[in-house]
């Protein structure tokens, strides 16, 4: 049977993704109802600047005082799209403690903050869902914490950030240096006018932290991610990894140790073989690629953000959420209990490509071939090239834990015949 009283709706943020939150749940009124069993209804906006015209909003529901919105006590469900720490996890501790629950887009605060929120959740009975915060349409979150809860997943990896996959694309079809394509970027508006949060891989770190969570069954903060940006990948990296038979991405990597006992959580530049599902992403697109025991390899492909993409996921979860409010129930919650420790970098075992500049001389590739030996690092494939007096030498490793290859690395330097590391790019997907 239909229930006529609507569920009452708060949105906090009206810009890109809030107001097309709002557009939706007008437009797709009768839809939404039929679907939730109940209607719905946008019952307050909360928003800095309240003078702004917001087509299809009446200005009666706008607010600036966000505090006494989610504090009315007959709202059943926040939007929270407002992003940023502060004032976010006040106003979505205050929304369940005045008996909302909780729908978000905010993937630095859940990174930061994802387990105290989701222990008030459950404290006062509420729903925390934020499908929205790590690959904007594309469903990924509720894939991993539901359809796949009988299995154990081992990796997952994927390009979670829509502009460096412009940018690196770019590079790789055009020849186009960083800072070209970077430009470009931001010319279309796929990049921030800073694109520092994209660029140096923070945005990235806080989706491989909530996905690295939700796969592994473990508390993953953002400080538990490796970081490294991709600001210094340049057109000579591409030409090597063409050589390869390679492209190279922007990766967020979460993995479970061989043995079971450890999880870690990385974003970096990486090269990837063509033949990788991953390698065949273009543009601003984003994918993650999941490896799991009992359904082997997956791939989730789709826009990572937008205004609509977005919507719709915070309208996938806005749905969901509903139901559980009109059944009297909630649905997954933080799933913590396999509490495994996060290694350390240094731990991570992968493939390396090394460009050294070295001096073209007898002996040069028999130093070098030592020092790698020595520190325990298996060479795959060397190519050397070079006149007057100046050499490249490329080296491609087989799998060696980043400590072991970041020991070489300092040996080589301290050789008299090399004359600088020209780059040092990992090797994924194989």
């Amino acid at each position: 049977m239909m229930r006529t009283r609507p569920l009452k709706v708060a949105l906090l943020g009206c810009g890109v993704v809030g107001s097309e939150v709002a557009r939706i749940m007008t437009t797709h009124a009768d839809d939404l109802t039929a679907r939730i069993g109940a209607p719905v209804e946008l019952a307050g906006v909360a928003v800095r600047r309240p003078d702004r015209v917001r087509e299809g909003i009446d200005p009666e529901l706008v607010t600036t005082d966000a505090t006494a919105l989610v504090k009315r006590g007959d709202i059943d469900v926040v939007v929270e799209v407002i992003g940023g720490i502060e004032p976010a996890r006040g106003l979505i501790t205050t929304a369940f403690e005045h008996g909302a629950s909780v729908v978000s887009a905010n993937k630095a605060l859940l990174a930061q903050d994802g387990a105290a929120l989701h222990a008030v959740a459950e404290q006062h009975g509420r729903d925390l869902y934020y499908e929205a915060a790590v690959a904007g349409a594309i469903p990924l979150i509720r894939p991993l914490r539901e359809s796949l809860a009988g299995d154990k997943i081992n990796r997952v990896m994927g390009i979670v950030n829509g502009t460096t996959n412009f940018i690196l694309d770019k590079m790789d079809s055009s020849g186009a240096g960083y800072q070209e394509a970077l430009d470009e970027a931001t010319a279309l508006g796929y990049a921030e006018a800073d694109p520092t949060a994209d660029v140096e891989g923070f945005d990235a770190a806080a989706k491989a932290a909530i996905l690295a969570g939700i796969a592994f069954h473990t508390r993953v903060r953002l400080d538990d991610v490796y970081r490294e940006g991709m600001t210094e990948v340049t057109a000579a990296d591409f030409a090597s990894a063409k050589e390869m038979g390679c492209t190279i991405k922007l990766l967020a990597i979460c993995e479970r140790a061989e043995d079971g006992a450890s999880v870690t959580a990385r974003v970096h530049p990486a090269m990837i073989p063509l033949s990788h599902p991953l390698a065949s992403v273009r543009g601003a697109y984003n994918a993650v690629f999941v490896e799991s025991d009992a359904a082997g390899q997956l791939m989730f492909y789709g826009p990572g953000a937008g205004g609509s993409p977005t919507a719709s996921a915070v309208l996938g979860d806005l749905v969901a959420v509903c139901r559980n409010r009109l059944s009297g129930t909630t649905g997954p919650g933080e799933s913590a209990y396999a509490a495994l420790p996060v290694s350390p970098m240094g731990d991570v075992v992968t493939r390396y490509h090394i460009s050294l500049d070295v001096a073209d001389k007898p002996g040069v590739l028999a130093q070098v071939a030592t020092v790698f030996a020595e520190h325990g690092v298996s060479i795959d494939t060397v190519r050397q090239s070079g006149k007057d007096g100046e050499a490249s030498l490329v080296v491609v490793t087989h799998r060696a834990s980043d400590a072991a290859l970041t020991g070489t690395v300092e040996a080589l330097r301290k050789l008299d015949t090399v004359r600088g590391v020209a780059s040092i790019m990992r090797v994924e997907g194989e």
